[in-house]
């Protein structure tokens, strides 16, 4: 190993997030960050001014600093775009500026587009110092299609606006990671400069629940020992397909009364209505809010897992690889990604329709007997995308740019 190679790094993390919050591109960058500080480098990260803190027990060793608190009504935690946030990055642009003046980091590590943008635009400032970062954008998606899929962008010449700007920013990064095959696919055949590798999520490794400890969970839910129960975590909104799946609940439920589900995840308002509405909600477990740390426990709960998210945007699916180390089969919709990570361990729906995704739900529900097995092989395939080989992985994107 050369002296360069062995050299420990500073990373600055520009996260335009109310970071931590239990959601996916939270754990993502509280993950990666944890894997580069078990690799022996120093991670710092610049967020927002709300946010939970990282407990003690969770924190090797990050430093998280905060943007004033200048717009305190601000509270929102859920993902989406919001014009008050134009404020929050100029002056998460003011933060980044100043924290690398005085630490002069190795690297700028930016996640998502607005992210890169933030950081961009501290580049030129900082470089009148002398201090020359290189700059890695973290991808997890396409910009305009979750603005789409959040019903914040329709057609038409915005829509092309947007996707122009898109593309400028996906060329600022010295370097591209994205977090899902398709994603990196996308961006390599947009991106001028090159340079896009794939930086896949990992599965935090979670110990399976004793025979005792998994009937006194769903005892407590009331979730009867013959029931078979399927399990949503994540996000209770439009691009992460909870429509689509509460859709196909009283469908499944037709096929195989024996199903229970559990949906955990917040927030709770947005998902109460669907379920009236579908008539559902009797036969369902809400788990809201769902911290990230108690994950192990619900999921210890289920016989199958559901990713009802399809490739509208891109995205990876940072929870079907837990899934995967909890031991359960999957049912989702039949993309690329899906494939990839799943093999044979899981369910796949053809078609982006809830009757599909009902359909892929009870084909499994319908093979009980040899859930266990399924789940077994899915927990030794999620050995090979730990949280460990992504920071082995972003410590060699960053010395190849360096």
């Amino acid at each position: 190993m050369t002296a360069n190679e062995a050299r420990r790094l500073k990373v600055l993390m520009v996260a335009p997030t109310p970071f931590f919050a239990d959601r996916g591109m939270h754990i993502r960058i509280l993950e990666e960050a944890r894997a580069l500080v078990r690799r022996g480098h120093r991670v710092m990260i610049a967020t927002y001014h709300i946010g939970s803190d990282i407990p003690a027990e969770e924190n090797p060793g990050i430093e998280v600093r905060r943007i004033r608190r200048l717009l305190f009504w601000y509270r929102k935690l859920e993902a989406g775009p919001d014009w008050q946030k134009i404020v929050l990055d100029l002056l998460l642009i003011r933060k980044t500026f100043t924290l690398a003046r005085h630490w002069r980091p190795d690297v700028i590590h930016a996640h998502n587009h607005e992210g890169v943008a933030i950081a961009w635009a501290a580049m030129p400032f900082l470089r009148m110092f002398g201090i020359r970062p290189v700059l890695v954008a973290d991808l997890q998606g396409s910009m305009t299609r979750e603005m789409v899929s959040h019903a914040y962008l329709r057609g038409g010449w915005l829509r092309t606006l947007f996707r122009a700007l898109e593309s400028w920013i996906e060329d600022m990064g010295d370097v591209v990671v994205a977090s899902s095959w398709a994603s990196a696919e996308e961006i390599s055949s947009l991106r001028t400069r090159g340079g896009v590798g794939t930086v896949l999520d990992g599965a935090r490794n979670l110990p399976p629940l004793s025979l005792e400890a998994r009937t006194a969970a769903r005892s407590r839910y009331g979730i009867g020992p013959d029931e078979t129960v399927a399990v949503y975590t994540g996000a209770f909104v439009r691009n992460k397909g909870i429509g689509t799946l509460v859709s196909a609940l009283p469908i499944a439920f037709r096929s195989d009364p024996r199903l229970r589900f559990v949906l955990a995840g917040s927030p709770r308002d947005l998902l109460t209505p669907l379920l009236s509405e579908a008539g559902v909600a009797d036969r369902v477990t809400v788990i809201s809010p769902l911290p990230y740390f108690s994950l192990g426990e619900v999921l210890g709960m289920g016989d199958i897992a559901i990713e009802p998210k399809h490739e509208d945007t891109g995205q990876a699916s940072g929870k079907m690889l837990q899934y995967m180390n909890a031991g359960l089969p999957v049912a989702c919709f039949d993309t690329m990604n899906n494939r990839k990570y799943l093999d044979d361990g899981g369910s796949f729906a053809d078609e982006a329709t809830p009757e599909s995704l009902a359909e892929a739900i009870v084909a499994l529900s319908r093979e009980r007997d040899r859930l266990p097995e399924i789940g077994r092989a899915n927990r030794e395939r999620s050995a090979g995308f730990s949280w460990d080989a992504t920071g082995e992985a972003l410590e060699k994107t960053y010395r190849s740019v360096l």
